[in-house]
C-alpha cells in the first residue's frame, strides 16, 4: 500500500517582484474504486495511503457493514486503484438505487447520497466521558504537531481519535470525510471501542462532519474552527458535545457542555 501522499515538482513562483524557478510539494490525489460482492459500490477520491482502513471506515459509515465479522475478505490493488470486498451477506435493496457513485474529495457527489441512510446509521451518543480544558487544549496541540504534511502542502485535512489520555491515533487525507473514515477503519480493524473516544478535527464542523461523527459513534468532537448552525442543532439532537475555535488556550462549547468540567476528576 502506497504511503506517498506528496508530489514534488518544479514550479515558477512570483516573489519580491521576481519570477523564480523553485521546487514545491503538493498533496497527491488518487481514485479508489470500492467493489462490493463483485459490484461497483463507490469511487472515493483520496490520498493514496491506508486504503484498507478507508474502505472499512467508509463501508461502516454507510451501513454496508455493521461489524468486522460482516467482512469475508478485502483485497487492495493499489496499482489499479481497486478495493475488492466480499461480504458475508448481500447488500440490502437500499444500496441499489444507483449503479455508480463518485465520492469527491470535499463533500461528496450530492447531499442525497449522504442523507439516504443517515437517519438509520447515525447514533445518539450515550457516552459518559468528560474532559477538562487542559485535555482539550493538549489534544488539539497534538493534532497540530502531527500535521507535518499539511505544513508542507496546505492541502490536507487532519483528524485524530483519542481517549484524552494515552490513546491518540492520527490520520490525514485530501478529503475531510476520508480522514475520519480512516480512523474509523483503524478502530474496526483493531477492535477498539469508539463510544468512549473523542474526534479531533482540523476543519470546520459542518453538518456532514457531525453526522460522520455520529455514524462513528463518538460523543465529543473538537475542532480548531467553527461549527455551522445545522451542525450545532444536530449535535444537540444526537447528544454530541461540539467544541470549536480551540486556539491559543481558548475554546467555545456549542452543545452539551455538561461533558466539559473545570478540573480533572480525582482518581
Amino acid at each position: 500500500m502506497s504511503e506517498d501522499v506528496l508530489n514534488n515538482q518544479t514550479i515558477v513562483r512570483y516573489e519580491d517582484g521576481e519570477l523564480i524557478e523553485t521546487e514545491d510539494s503538493y498533496a497527491a490525489e488518487f481514485p479508489l474504486t470500492i467493489m462490493v460482492n463483485g459490484e461497483e459500490f463507490a469511487t472515493v477520491i483520496c490520498s493514496p495511503n491506508r486504503f484498507e482502513e478507508l474502505t472499512l471506515g467508509f463501508l461502516a459509515s454507510e451501513g454496508a457493514i455493521l461489524k468486522l465479522s460482516d467482512l469475508k475478505s478485502i483485497q487492495i490493488d493499489d496499482s489499479k486503484g481497486f478495493a475488492h470486498v466480499e461480504l458475508t451477506k448481500a447488500l440490502g435493496d437500499h444500496f441499489q438505487y444507483s449503479s455508480k457513485r463518485m465520492i469527491a474529495s470535499c463533500c461528496g457527489k450530492s447531499r442525497e447520497f449522504y442523507f439516504q441512510n443517515d437517519a438509520a446509521i447515525a447514533k445518539t451518543s450515550m457516552t459518559q466521558i468528560t474532559l477538562h480544558p487542559e485535555q482539550i487544549i493538549t489534544m488539539m496541540e497534538k493534532l497540530q504537531s502531527a500535521s507535518t504534511v499539511f505544513k508542507q502542502t496546505g492541502g490536507l485535512h487532519n483528524a485524530a481519535i483519542s481517549d484524552g489520555k494515552t490513546f491518540f491515533e492520527h490520520r490525514q487525507d485530501i478529503g475531510r470525510h476520508n480522514a475520519l473514515d480512516k480512523l474509523y477503519g483503524y478502530c474496526i480493524q483493531h477492535h477498539i471501542p469508539v463510544r468512549d473516544k473523542i474526534l479531533i478535527f482540523s476543519g470546520r464542523i459542518s453538518s456532514e462532519i457531525l453526522i460522520k461523527a455520529a455514524k462513528i459513534g463518538v460523543g465529543i468532537i473538537l475542532s480548531k474552527s467553527a461549527p455551522t448552525t445545522l451542525a450545532v442543532k444536530l449535535a444537540d439532537d444526537l447528544n454530541i458535545t461540539a467544541v470549536g475555535f480551540i486556539r491559543e488556550g481558548n475554546f467555545n462549547v456549542y452543545s452539551h457542555p455538561e461533558r466539559i468540567v473545570a478540573h480533572a476528576d480525582e482518581d
